[in-house]
């Protein structure tokens, strides 16, 4: 691991942030940064956030040297978090509870050289 960025408390659902996840774990950074922009998924941007925060924590650490284009995405993972409780009025009195459903994100990347290793 190279560096890590995480963001905590999206509101969006864990469900639509998996769809564009999928697409973009384990792809190269300047691949990733290249798909990101033309996904048409609310979560694309977020992705895209988030990249850049681990690509910046990459590149300004003092104990490795690393350039962009050796980075790949090692571990992306998506998980719920805290959901809010709501309720809506519907019809003869009654109330219907429903969520507001948040996501916590955990990006790390990876040196390409280190995928050789991991598989010996």
């Amino acid at each position: 691991m190279v560096s890590k960025a995480q963001w905590k408390y999206v509101r969006i659902s864990p469900r639509k942030l998996r769809q564009v996840a999928n697409l973009v774990r384990g792809m190269e950074v300047n691949k990733a940064f290249a798909t990101l922009p033309f996904i048409p998924k609310k979560g694309a941007p977020i992705l895209h956030k988030v990249l850049k925060s681990a690509v910046a924590n990459a590149l300004t650490n003092e104990n490795i040297r690393v350039h962009q284009d050796e980075l790949y995405i090692s571990k992306l993972m998506i998980n719920e978090a805290p959901r809010l409780k709501r309720w809506r009025a519907i019809s003869r009195g009654r109330a219907v509870l429903y969520y507001h459903r948040f996501s916590h994100i955990i990006m790390e990347l990876d040196n390409m050289e280190n995928i050789s290793k991991k598989k010996k």
